[in-house]
């Protein structure tokens, strides 16, 4: 009886100094940014390993420009030449808009195939794989920014603001891409599988984009309908973008388009952590 208890209590003094793990480690901002720039490094490399990425959001947009440059240019405008100039600016944005599906497709995918079950045992901030991803993200915007710019001056677009406009038109896209691809990490974390990602982009960025002005000038459009596509904030940076491409910048869309930004990214990207936590 003796011995027994001089033998199990040293095993219950050692057990009972082991360490506690912290599972959950406080990270600074400093570590948690250069930890999402690594996961935005490992996402853009799969990229070489898959290159029908780029392929999956460059097709589409280049069929679409030619599509609607010369099936409806000469019905809209009466000349298609003068419709790709006022076309292809709304034709980028409207672009941009779709390919921060890619965050949400590509999160769900990584959610599902148990990757962010690994990242979770890493003492790693909780955000940087959302941000990451998101980050990784602005690479293939700017791939296809550069992509549709490139087609539509093949064809005959001009940079009527110079290169100053463009890299102004640029850098509000990815700004605005930034914070819209809050939504789509949103979408991706709470849909079952990745093809119900893309069905929110077809039922929500679709319409969006195309009761806009992107496509047709707001004055041809019935009167009840002006008020809808005045109010639409897709109309709002197609407007920015054609003032920086085309007409000069326009302050008033800008401003807009940036307090829009700011106040996607205040709604969504807490809702998104959130969201994360809980799915984990």
């Amino acid at each position: 009886m003796t011995a027994s208890t001089t033998t199990t209590a040293p095993a219950a003094r050692e057990t009972s100094s082991l360490p506690e793990v912290d599972v959950s480690p406080r990270v600074s901002p400093i570590d948690g940014v250069r930890q999402s720039l690594t996961l935005a490094w490992r996402t853009v490399v799969q990229v070489r390993h898959n290159p029908w990425e780029l392929g999956d959001f460059s097709i589409q947009p280049i069929m679409f420009v030619l599509l609607f440059t010369f099936m409806f240019g000469g019905a809209i405008a009466g000349d298609w030449q003068e419709y790709l100039t006022f076309m292809l600016p709304g034709m980028i944005v409207m672009n941009m808009l779709f390919v921060t599906l890619y965050v949400g497709q590509g999160l769900n995918t990584d959610l599902t195939k148990g990757v962010f079950d690994r990242l979770r045992s890493l003492p790693i901030a909780r955000w940087a794989p959302l941000a990451g991803r998101i980050l990784a993200d602005q690479v293939k915007q700017v791939w296809s920014i550069f992509l549709v710019l490139g087609v539509g001056m093949i064809l005959g677009f001009r940079l009527e603001n110079g290169i100053l406009g463009m890299l102004g038109a640029v850098g509000l896209l990815l700004t605005f891409a930034l914070a819209f691809s809050w939504t789509s990490v949103v979408v991706g974390i709470l849909a079952k599988d990745p093809e119900r990602v893309q069905i929110y982009g077809m039922t929500i960025l679709f319409p969006l984009t195309f009761v806009s002005n992107v496509f047709v000038p707001v004055e041809t459009l019935p009167s009840w309908l002006e008020p809808i596509v005045d109010a639409n904030p897709v109309s709002t940076i197609a407007d920015a973008v054609r003032g920086l491409l085309l007409t000069g910048a326009e302050t008033g869309p800008i401003i807009q388009t940036l307090i829009g930004a700011a106040v996607i990214v205040a709604i969504f990207a807490p809702l998104s952590v959130w969201a994360f936590k809980r799915k984990l």
